[in-house]
């Protein structure tokens, strides 16, 4: 049978036989169907919370993973495949890591022998299946919460992730990523993206405190701010709505600082608000500087300060940098900070090396974390957006 025919076949008989598995159900239905499909020995691997690790998916046991590999992201052929983007052949025999991407988001590797087309087409369809199949399966699991954990998790940790979009979204127009520390202690940091037709909505809470109470701020800060712009609200109102959403639950008691904005993808036009926070940081070229908006007062204090719509028309290539204090304020031994600078230096110098975005922010909070010896006293949130124009 041709190569592409075997591959379409694998295809329509993995979809159809998973329309009804369970996430548990998925190594041995992947590696059945493979086979009878030429592709021997197919298993996946998926990156935990921190993209330090990969844990092998067998489906056994209380997080589907007993019995199975654990291989590092820095020090592995596997790691190297999911780092790049890029299919790894792992020494002198057929067998290749292939990276598992929803879009462009990472979720993890698959190791198959392939012996058949040079292009590797088959081995990277199946790769694209298997994640349509984690995306599809992984709400619903605790198998797959329990494991890509490393360690327990808090309770506001926990809401901020179910909350929380997923850390990538790329297409032709945009590149938008995003990541938070710490992982399993998250409280008051929080993030929201989405696109809508031809605008990109953004946005970045740092909810007062680092406690449960933090993290229901946050957590009722991003619903009130979708339930606003999904109501169609201007960019001037939403802070007030969100406010209103707060104070009732609040009273004046707890606050959020924010950046909320909306970028024209058509056009590049940047509008946005800034609710007591840092500024935005734009990149363009070789050029940085800090985007000033004359700030309103944090969400929850109802000081009644004028909403501000700020303006900035992007250019093709430019690079937006949403931040929270976490991501500055780390220290070292001598209680230097990792400041603004170092931070936009990180970003700028692994760009230019062509890093993937996300892998640049995964690089840059373990940089962070090691900075401020693995334990940061408060959170740590950063937002990418470029716009390709």
């Amino acid at each position: 049978m041709p190569a592409q025919h075997a591959s379409n076949d694998l295809m329509v008989s993995l979809v159809r036989a998973g329309h009804l598995a369970t996430f548990e159900e998925l190594p041995a239905l992947v590696a059945k169907k493979a086979d009878a499909a030429g592709l021997p020995e197919a298993r996946f691997y998926l990156a935990d919370h921190q993209q330090q690790v990969l844990r092998e998916v067998t489906g056994e046991g209380p997080d589907a993973r007993r019995g199975g590999e654990e291989l590092p992201v820095d020090r592995s052929a596997a790691g190297h495949a999911y780092i790049t983007g890029v299919a790894v052949r792992d020494g002198d025999e057929p067998r290749y890591w292939v990276p598992i991407l929803e879009g462009a988001e990472r979720l993890g590797v698959l190791h198959v022998m392939w012996t058949g087309d040079p292009d590797r087409s088959a081995m990277r369809d199946l790769a694209s299946l298997v994640g349509l199949l984690v995306i599809a399966k992984r709400s619903n699991s605790d198998s797959y919460a329990r494991l890509i954990r490393t360690e327990p998790m808090s309770v506001s940790a926990e809401m901020q992730w179910t909350l929380m979009p997923p850390g990538t979204f790329a297409d032709a127009r945009v590149t938008i990523s995003a990541a938070a520390e710490p992982a399993y202690e998250n409280a008051g940091d929080s993030f929201d993206y989405a696109i809508a037709g031809e605008t990109a909505h953004l946005a970045i809470f740092d909810a007062m405190g680092h406690d449960n109470t933090a993290g229901l701020i946050a957590n009722l800060a991003v619903g009130a701010f979708r339930n606003q712009r999904r109501r169609g609200t201007p960019l001037a109102e939403i802070p007030q709505g969100v406010e209103s959403t707060l104070i009732q639950e609040f009273v004046r008691t707890r606050f959020a600082t924010a950046i909320l904005a909306e970028i024209d993808l058509t056009t590049g036009e940047m509008e946005w608000v800034n609710c007591g926070h840092l500024p935005p940081i734009l990149i363009r070229g070789e050029g940085v500087r800090e985007l000033d908006c004359a700030p309103t007062h944090p969400l929850g204090m109802d000081l009644g300060l004028p909403v501000n719509v700020c303006r900035e028309r992007l250019e093709p290539g430019d690079r937006l940098l949403f931040y929270t204090d976490g991501i500055i304020e780390a220290r070292d031994a001598e209680g230097n900070q990792f400041g603004v600078q170092r931070f936009v230096d990180f970003i700028i110098h692994h760009q230019v090396g062509n890093q993937p975005v996300p892998e640049t922010l995964r690089r840059l909070v373990h940089a962070v974390l090691d900075y401020h010896h693995d334990s940061l006293n408060d959170d740590a949130t950063v937002l990418f957006f470029e716009w390709h124009g």
